[in-house]
């Protein structure tokens, strides 16, 4: 077999390797409610139990909300302040649509879908009129504004008390403690279509000229290209995923709350995306399952008696979640400027060019009638 042969088989088997582990991942999480499996300290119960279910159904909508957001960043550069808008658009449009038509509950997410796209379309098309820092205040302006008719619209959206959902059209299958695993792999298949959006929008020509509009936005004009139609697409598909993961989130937790659209969710998605590593998708969703994890069993972790147990000057700061989670923030940034997912590309790269230059140095060798030094070359 000739050498070109090896390389189109290496080739091949590189780009069928990420397939290949996403599709055994897939398989394993859609497995997991049927397992026993204990992880302590950081799953409370068995994984099929429903508190488990709940908790890793939870990590996954935060997971295909960093993901959502990584469009933005990641793919077009557009640092955004407003996500949560979107995710709350999601959210309470299917609340209020339920609470207030009576329709069935798939009418009514189609109907809190296209909401949220009109509202990331209308706000998308005044957003990328500027760019950096004016781009994310504007963005910054609409969640806030968002905010403040969710706040002061008490009749409709609950007010600061939230929105409980209306359960009489939804499905009794995905009601109930019992049903909790129904809710899990609708939320694992959710997650699976925003994954296969974002790649979509990666390899696109969409894509593509969004990510040369976020080098050079101008050339692009130059070129007669149209770089504002790419990044509005971009946005708008960004804030339709968001708002689907509002309504799953409305469903896994049968209400929300205002804080689904304020700008401190906004900051979690960016910590999140932070985290797993800017540009990559797997890394946006290990940075919002991380995260996740991390926030529900600190809160435990906080209010156990070993840290109330603690000398004051390390019981005040570890018994705030928050704390903790800034502290490991810093220590990521610091230490793993690329995020967990960068951190692992560079590795890998590296490991790879180096294996390159042992195989150069392998064919130098023989090539120049030295067998001795080829055959000490090769693992």
């Amino acid at each position: 077999m000739t050498e070109a042969s090896h390389g189109s088989g290496r080739s091949t088997l590189r780009r069928a390797a990420p397939l290949v582990a996403g599709g055994a991942c897939v398989a394993l999480l859609a497995t997991l409610p049927l397992l026993n499996i204990r992880v302590p300290g950081i799953l409370p119960t068995a994984t099929y139990q429903p508190g488990t279910l709940a908790l890793l159904s939870l990590a996954m909508i935060f997971a295909g909300l960093a993901l959502s957001y990584n469009m933005l960043l990641g793919t077009a550069g557009m640092l955004s302040f407003g996500h949560a808008l979107y995710f709350g658009a999601g959210a309470y449009g299917l609340g209020i649509v339920l609470e207030n038509l009576s329709v069935p509950l798939w009418p009514g997410i189609l109907i809190a879908l296209v909401g949220g796209l009109v509202i990331a379309l209308v706000t998308g098309a005044v957003s990328i009129r500027v760019t950096g820092i004016p781009f994310a205040m504007v963005t910054l302006a609409f969640a806030q504004g968002g905010s403040v008719l969710v706040r002061r619209n008490a009749a409709v959206t609950g007010g600061d008390e939230g929105l409980s959902l209306n359960t009489d059209h939804v499905p009794d299958f995905f009601l109930g403690v019992i049903n909790t695993r129904n809710m899990y792999w609708l939320t694992l298949a959710i997650l699976v279509f925003v994954y296969l959006v974002a790649l979509w929008i990666d390899r696109s020509r969409l894509g593509h000229l969004s990510r040369a509009s976020r080098e050079n936005d101008l050339r692009l004009q130059v070129l007669g290209l149209r770089p504002a139609y790419a990044k509005l697409i971009t946005f708008a598909a960004a804030g339709l995923c968001a708002s689907l993961m509002g309504v799953v989130y409305v469903l896994l937790q049968s209400g929300t709350t205002p804080t689904a659209v304020s700008a401190d969710l906004t900051i979690t998605i960016l910590v999140m995306v932070v985290l797993g590593g800017v540009g990559f998708r797997w890394g946006a969703i290990v940075g919002g399952v991380l995260y996740t994890l991390l926030d529900q069993r600190l809160t435990v972790l906080a209010g156990s008696d070993v840290i109330a147990s603690l000398p004051d000057v390390l019981r005040v700061p570890l018994s705030q979640p928050l704390f903790i989670l800034g502290v490991l923030f810093i220590l990521v940034v610091m230490f793993l400027p690329g995020g967990i997912a960068g951190t692992v590309d560079a590795w890998w790269r590296r490991r790879r060019g180096r294996a390159r230059a042992t195989s150069l140095r392998a064919l130098d060798a023989e090539s120049a009638g030295a067998p001795d030094i080829a055959q000490e070359a090769r693992p």
